[in-house]
């Protein structure tokens, strides 16, 4: 009996010890509490974490893209009302408004359904597991990849390209993907690059491996959209827009006028983010 009790010992030591190596369980997921979730990993499991707070930025605080900006909303609205709708690629000069644009309309449909999952690069290998957890779900979810690029071998560039459109399972209906990029190819181009381009007999040019290897992931969106950078008037029209959101008068516009150009020349860009970031300044010394 003393042997028997010493070897149940020893087993309970030995299963504590086992379950103490092993991940553990992913949280239950609240839907309810969110709009938003970012997926996180821990001890090598993955599980959605919901974010209470998120952006108020509405599609009328964007100023001066009213193209990208009728695509994207247009796409979206499709994609919510249950109609063919892309996956989309944003792309251009930093800080001109696309993760500012995928976050109003989430702000714009979320009562109709939508909801957005963040995964960082890090994590696009998990895109197949994040898939199958929501598949079932009655929600329609934009899975956003902000500030995408690859380097050369990096595992998530081909685990994206298999989400996007490359597996033998059909993309799950309520799931769509939206990336940002200041490349438009998402991978470094070297001058290098060129020598793989064919030349026929007839005068045809065909482009190398290297490059259809660089082009074959962002072609897999079905949407691109292109920013660029701001005129200077419409800079000053966006730090207009955003005093007043923070209380100015129309006379602090103009006497703030100056000090915008001398903001953005400091910083070498004239984009929202700056006016935004500059409008936030000049006002909180104002009421300061």
């Amino acid at each position: 009996m003393d042997k028997l009790e010493q070897f149940l010992t020893r087993a309970e030591q030995l299963l504590a010890r086992v379950e103490a190596m092993l991940p553990p369980a992913a949280p239950d997921v609240a839907w309810d509490s969110a709009v938003a979730f970012r997926w996180r990993t821990r001890q090598g499991r993955g599980y959605l974490q919901a974010v209470p707070n998120t952006s108020l930025i509405a599609l009328g605080d964007l100023q001066n893209i009213d193209r990208q900006k009728q695509l994207i909303e247009q796409n979206t609205r499709q994609f919510v009302n249950g109609q063919p709708a892309n996956n989309v690629l944003l792309t251009g000069a930093r800080g001109t408004g696309k993760s500012s644009l995928i976050k109003a309309c989430l702000n714009a449909f979320k009562d109709q359904g939508l909801r957005l999952i963040e995964v960082d690069k890090d994590d696009l290998h998990d895109l197949g597991d994040i898939v199958d957890l929501i598949a079932t779900r009655p929600e329609r979810f934009i899975v956003f990849c902000d500030d995408l690029s690859f380097e050369e071998g990096e595992s998530g560039y081909k685990a994206l390209k298999v989400a996007l459109d490359g597996s033998v399972a059909a993309q799950s209906d309520n799931v769509l993907i939206y990336a940002t990029s200041n490349r438009r190819h998402l991978l470094p181009e070297y001058m290098s690059d060129n020598e793989t381009y064919k030349h026929t007999s007839d005068g045809e040019i065909h482009p190398g491996e290297v490059i259809e290897e660089k082009i074959s992931l962002s072609e897999r969106f079905g949407l691109w959209v292109s920013f660029y950078p701001f005129k200077q008037d419409d800079y000053l029209a966006i730090v207009a827009h955003w005093m007043k959101h923070f209380g100015r008068s129309d006379a602090d516009v103009e006497a703030a006028r100056g000090d915008a150009l001398i903001w953005a020349l400091e910083r070498g860009s004239r984009s929202g983010r700056v006016a935004w970031q500059f409008s936030r300044d000049w006002s909180g010394r104002a009421q300061g």
